[in-house]
């Protein structure tokens, strides 16, 4: 049963785990709020994490042909502006989506209780609604891309599908999360080749891998009312070993993507060193993530869960490096 804490939270219309100076309490009317927040609009968190490995093969695929006169080796901006749209658009539909089906248990944890659905702010009938709506918007973004990563793009929505139900049958639903937070790295490289190659399918096992690895220690927030309603993670599995799960799942993540990196060609094609300078500052992120966790400390895990923005900046920002480091040297890469 919700108490005084969670009562007062939701009579403000506000959730229990979102940030109260976000702009969707400051700029949308109280009407519009619980749609915003079925959508996780007023945690941005979730669809910058689902765009990076968008943006990352985006930037990696013309490095393969940088060395051509009609290539410059950085990306397409309408393709990183569409995919900051889908990725928006698809992770609202996705959360909307998966509230549906954890209705019941968002009820029974105290972080989740005060959630649309599960608060009675919208009816089950509004959020599919807008599950549609949303999904209709990725469609849109879908269809501006080739017919080969339109494919492979509706492709992942069985990955998508199954995702809410993993927590219920398996210890590894953070490895369903990672598998459907990932595909974004076989899009990039197809929206631009038309085709997949080893180097985008080397960048989806790491974007895996490192997912797997930030949502275990989102997950350690509510590891205590997971196991009072039998809900199963890979925070629950791993427990007290998390450091040394994150030392295997990160360290994984970092080899596949230097290797996607040498899998784009070395030498006359395929990023220049910047790129490898931003995989180098990545693994010192990666570092401190690990030797700062503090799995009873919820707000400390937040804060490190939220801190992998940065970590996708930082190997974004490598890749662009190597692109105008290629663009301006273009015979010392």
């Amino acid at each position: 049963m919700p108490n005084h804490k969670d009562k007062a939270v939701m009579e403000n219309g506000r959730v229990a785990d979102a940030p109260s100076e976000n702009f969707v309490y400051r700029i949308l009317p109280p009407a519009l709020r619980p749609y915003a927040q079925l959508a996780r609009w007023d945690r941005p968190i979730g669809w910058q994490l689902l765009m990076w490995p968008c943006w990352w093969s985006a930037a990696l695929a013309p490095q393969a042909a940088a060395q051509s006169a009609v290539h410059t080796g950085l990306p397409s901006f309408w393709h990183l502006a569409l995919f900051v749209i889908g990725a928006i658009a698809m992770r609202g539909a996705g959360c909307t989506y998966n509230d549906l089906v954890d209705q019941n248990i968002d009820n029974q944890v105290a972080r989740t209780r005060s959630r649309p659905l599960p608060s009675g702010r919208v009816s089950r009938r509004r959020a599919k609604l807008f599950l549609v709506l949303q999904a209709l918007v990725g469609f849109a973004v879908l269809i501006q891309f080739p017919p080969y990563a339109m494919v492979l793009g509706i492709a992942s929505l069985a990955v998508v599908a199954i995702y809410p139900f993993l927590k219920r049958f398996t210890d590894w639903p953070q490895l369903g999360l990672g598998l459907a937070f990932s595909w974004g790295a076989l899009m990039g490289w197809a929206s631009y080749w038309g085709a997949l190659d080893l180097a985008p399918v080397l960048l989806y096992i790491g974007a895996v891998v490192w997912t797997v690895g930030y949502d275990t220690i989102y997950a350690h927030q509510d590891r205590e009312d997971d196991a009072l309603v039998g809900v199963r993670s890979t925070a629950r599995l791993f427990g007290s070993r998390t450091r040394a799960a994150l030392i295997w799942l990160y360290g994984s993540a970092l080899v596949c993507f230097f290797l996607a990196y040498l899998a784009t060609g070395i030498g006359t094609t395929g990023p220049a060193w910047p790129a490898y300078a931003g995989l180098a500052i990545g693994a010192g992120q990666m570092i401190w993530q690990i030797s700062s966790l503090d799995i009873d400390n919820p707000d400390e895990c937040l804060k490190l869960f939220r801190s992998n923005n940065l970590f996708g900046w930082i190997l974004f920002l490598g890749l662009i490096a190597s692109a105008l480091w290629m663009l301006s040297f273009p015979y010392s890469s």
